[in-house]
Order: structure tokens, then C-alpha cells, then sequence
């Protein structure tokens, strides 16, 4: 009888020690560039959502003040380095600065998945995010279309450097290319902030009164160009033309003041990442990219993309 107690207590004890290891904690933290604008706060959400389908998954999602303080992106990492969390995703500001902090962190054994900007990191688990070149491409062929291929058209651009941003000029040089008419007479940055985006459209269009067309790397410095093509009248005279689909830039571009938009899907990309990094941290294959997509949004098909 003792004998049987105690091989029933036994299995009790392992069936109970199997249910915590299967319900323990795993923290995952996404490090975003910045949460000061819908784009970062919609790829917050959709991590956030893919998170709860996990029990026992622990998201933190934090990021610097300003996607132009690199600084503090490393410092973050550091420091969730040293809580040894079960994994990361990172949408690098700067890789130069970024790599070294992330080494560490595969050193000790934290996989790294990387998101919305790609770097050249061989130890990276995989990569998240829309083909930035592509999107590029996708504006610079709407634009080229809107101006029956002649006239002159400027870019305004994120942070120098930051691969998600001269992928798409790059991009967007390649499809005005193939117009002969279209003459790109300026590539200005403007951090992907509204603020300096509205500043930078204000002198462009003193110094170019003939402007037809602007592409902005971001929808943040789309709607400030926005708004100083509208202080000027000159609305539906200046195109411009945005990247992200934030639901501000979609519903700007219902109301015709911005000519258009290439969508990357903010949601998808943050749940991607950290089902990504959820396996990574289990030990799971994951796909060395995982690719979300992107699409033009027009004046024709804004409701897909405000549902």
C-alpha cells in the first residue's frame, strides 16, 4: 500500500512539475525605433496581440524618445540584455551602433530577431518586414503615372543611413528612371518627423516654385508635407506621396490631399515578430525572412486599409 502511494504521489509530482515548465514565464521584448507616432504605437498593438495567444508569454515593448536618439536604442538593449530575457526584437536605428550591443546579446545566448529595418548581421534569427526597395519602386511608378512622366519631383527622407530609408530612394529611383521627362532635383532628410517634414516642403517649395511631386520616405513626413502644400493653396497642384498607410495618411489620401500611399501593414509586422521571437525562443526553425508584403493605397481603395 505505502509502495502504491508513493508511485501515485511520484506521477503527481511529475505531471505537476510538467504543467509549470509548459505554463512558465518567457519574457520577450520588441525595441522599436520610437512609440511617437500611430505607425510604432500599431506595430505595439499587433505585438501585443500575438503575444496573448502565447500563456505565460511576457511582452515588453519599449523604445527610445526619438528615432534619431541611437544612443538610447542601445542602451536599451544593454540593459535587457542584462535581464537576460528569452529573446529580442529589434527594429535597428542604426546598425553601426546597434550590431556590437547585439553581438552581446547572442553571446549570451539571447536570440535576436530583427524587424521593419534589415541589417547586415549574420547572427540575426530572421528577418521582418516588408521589401523596402519594392515600396520604393511602388511610388516612384504612381508618381511617374500621376505626372504623365515629366516634371519635377523632390524626396524627402528618413535618418541617413538607416537602411529602410535608402532602400526606398533607392527604390523610387529606379522606377522615375525609367521616365526621361521626370527630373529629381532634391533629396532632402527630414528624421521621419512631421515637424522638420513640413519645414523641409516649405523650403522646397520657395526654392522650387515648379515642383509637381514629392515622395516621403514615411507618412510622419508625408503629412507634415502635407501641410505646407495645403498653408500654400496649393493642394492637388503638389502631389505627394507617402509610405506606412498610418490611418491618418489613408484617410488623407480619401480626402485628396495626399495623392497617395504604399501600406506595410504595422500590425503584421510587430505579430510577426514576436512569433518570431517566441520561437527562436523555444528552440523552434524559423524562417530567415519573413516577408509581410506592401500595396499602393489610392482614393479608390482607402477602405480596405480603414477597416
Amino acid at each position: 500500500m505505502k509502495t502504491l502511494l508513493a508511485i501515485a504521489m511520484s506521477v503527481t509530482m511529475l505531471i505537476s512539475c510538467g504543467r509549470r515548465s509548459e505554463t512558465k514565464s518567457l519574457n520577450i521584448t520588441l525595441v522599436t525605433k520610437a512609440l511617437d507616432s500611430e505607425w510604432w504605437q500599431r506595430v505595439k498593438a499587433g505585438a501585443e496581440d500575438a503575444a496573448k495567444t502565447h500563456p505565460g508569454v511576457r511582452l515588453a515593448v519599449v523604445a527610445p524618445e526619438r528615432e534619431v536618439n541611437i544612443d538610447q536604442q542601445v542602451a536599451i538593449l544593454e540593459d535587457q540584455i542584462t535581464k537576460r530575457v528569452g529573446a529580442l526584437a529589434v527594429a535597428p536605428t542604426g546598425a553601426a551602433e546597434v550590431i556590437p550591443v547585439l553581438e552581446r546579446a547572442h553571446a549570451a545566448g539571447i536570440p535576436v530577431v530583427i524587424f521593419d529595418t534589415d541589417i547586415n548581421w549574420p547572427s540575426k534569427v530572421s528577418y521582418v518586414g516588408g521589401n523596402n526597395r519594392r515600396a520604393g519602386q511602388i511610388a516612384g511608378e504612381y508618381i511617374v503615372k500621376l505626372l504623365g512622366g515629366k516634371g519635377k519631383v523632390a524626396i524627402i527622407r528618413g535618418i541617413m543611413g538607416v537602411l529602410t530609408h535608402e532602400e526606398r530612394v533607392a527604390g523610387f529611383q529606379e522606377a522615375i528612371r525609367t521616365a526621361a521627362g521626370i527630373d529629381c532635383v532634391a533629396v532632402q532628410p527630414a528624421n521621419s518627423e512631421r515637424a522638420l517634414g513640413l519645414s523641409v516642403m516649405e523650403n522646397l517649395l520657395t526654392r522650387y516654385p515648379d515642383l509637381l511631386a514629392v515622395f516621403a520616405t514615411n507618412d510622419q513626413m508625408a503629412l507634415g508635407a502635407v501641410e505646407a502644400v495645403a498653408a500654400r493653396n496649393l493642394t492637388g497642384k503638389v502631389a505627394v506621396v507617402g509610405i506606412d498607410a498610418t490611418r491618418e495618411a489613408v484617410r488623407a489620401v480619401e480626402a485628396g490631399r495626399l495623392a497617395g500611399d504604399v501600406a506595410m501593414y504595422p500590425e503584421r509586422l510587430g505579430g510577426n515578430a514576436v512569433e518570431a521571437a517566441f520561437k527562436a525562443a523555444r528552440g523552434e526553425p524559423v524562417d530567415k525572412r519573413i516577408d509581410i508584403g506592401e500595396a499602393l493605397v489610392t482614393r479608390e481603395n482607402t477602405q480596405e486599409f480603414l477597416r
